[in-house]
């Protein structure tokens, strides 16, 4: 899915932290060559190669780089993640941003898996959300794809969600929803809190009912009631504590925010090993 990646953002992640020019890497000799090592210190699933390569390349086509872990790889604190030789200017100069890229999009994937995992062998699909780090929406539902669990609508172009709020100024669920289908043939999906909603949405026949804040009980009833017509999602207060149990109440979807949300950094460490002046 590297074609997410737009060299036009690359550029202008670069523009941020260049500016007018890096300064410090100017003391370095321009045809000073180095290589380096980038390491993790902590436990991850390596993702976003793609966007990491990208930042070296804009500022060196030339400078190399040999990969020791695959993208979507689970790999152990103290892992050697690759190696880089080129311009000393340009690892130093791209150092930061491509750290910074790294580090998010596998911390994104990191966590993503770890809910994957929680909810193994259930049949229940995990999916992201909107609350993304604005500038990183396509690269962080990249990330989220990297570690196993799946992508919600990407923006507010490709699907309707029908909130409270939507459904407030519609007039009611059957009213939103029949707007919904004159205006699009796009998914069109609606959030209930209550069995009672739930039941007014399963009569309007929207393709996905999102089942928010509902206890166990009533997210089992909703199942049941439903018998598999109209996919169902559950939303809200949703953790690793239990996230399994909800996934067991035959649900086809949980929503998460934390994938995108909540997401620290991996601890990423790059290191140059080997200064010498170009022949």
């Amino acid at each position: 899915m590297t074609e997410q990646l737009n060299t036009m953002e690359i550029k202008q992640f670069l523009e941020e932290d260049i500016g007018s020019g890096d300064i410090t890497a100017a003391i370095i000799p321009e045809a000073m060559r180095a290589e380096a090592e980038v390491m993790t210190r902590e436990a991850m699933v390596l993702c976003g190669r793609a966007w990491f390569e990208a930042v070296f390349k804009a500022l060196d086509a030339d400078l190399v780089i040999e990969w020791l872990a695959a993208e979507g790889e689970t790999v152990g604190k103290n892992t050697l993640l690759c190696k880089l030789s080129g311009s000393a200017r340009s690892l130093l100069t791209g150092e930061r941003t491509a750290l910074n890229l790294l580090q998010t999009l596998s911390a994104t994937a990191t966590v993503a898996r770890r809910y994957a995992d929680a909810v193994s062998g259930t049949g229940c699909k995990v999916l992201d959300t909107r609350k993304t780090i604005p500038g990183l929406r396509n690269a962080q539902k990249y990330a989220v794809a990297c570690g196993g669990c799946y992508n919600h609508r990407i923006g507010l172009y490709d699907g309707v969600l029908i909130k409270e709020n939507h459904i407030i100024a519609a007039g009611s669920i059957a009213q939103a929803i029949r707007a919904a289908r004159q205006l699009t043939s796009v998914p069109v999906e609606v959030e209930v809190e209550s069995l009672q909603e739930f039941l007014e949405a399963v009569a309007a026949q929207p393709d996905r009912i999102m089942l928010d804040n509902f206890s166990l009980e009533d997210m089992a009833e909703a199942v049941k009631l439903n018998s598999g017509a109209i996919e169902l999602e559950a939303s809200g207060n949703i953790g690793l504590h239990n996230i399994r149990a909800i996934a067991e109440t035959g649900v086809d979807y949980i929503s998460i925010g934390a994938l995108t949300k909540h997401v620290t950094a991996v601890d990423l460490s790059m290191r140059i090993k080997l200064v010498h002046e170009h022949d």
